[in-house]
């Protein structure tokens, strides 16, 4: 039986093939979409009061994406799938109950 176990292949899995995708701390697309929307407020309006508060939204929206992916890297993906399976799986107490 030891002579099986030493014929067994070993196969290295790299990291960056299993850790989940972020920028900054926070889901890769949601940072990117935000960077884009926090530029286009900034450069669009053109005032001063937009620069801050383009900025702001920036630092706040990067902050709760952070909190988001520190409890779980892939909420996002959970969500959209949850959305996807909303019209089978209702939400009731009972499976026999009427809708």
């Amino acid at each position: 039986m030891a002579e099986s176990l030493s014929g067994l292949r070993r196969n290295r899995i790299h990291r960056a093939l299993s850790r989940p995708n972020l920028l900054m701390g926070a889901d890769r697309e949601l940072v990117l979409i935000t960077g884009l929307a926090a530029a286009i407020l900034i450069f669009v309006v053109l005032t001063v009061y937009s620069a801050v508060f383009g900025v702001a939204v920036w630092i706040v929206v990067i902050g709760l994406l952070r909190m988001l992916a520190k409890s779980d890297p892939l909420m996002r993906q959970v969500y959209i799938r949850h959305i996807s399976y909303k019209p089978f799986y209702k939400p009731t107490t009972a499976p026999w109950r009427k809708y």
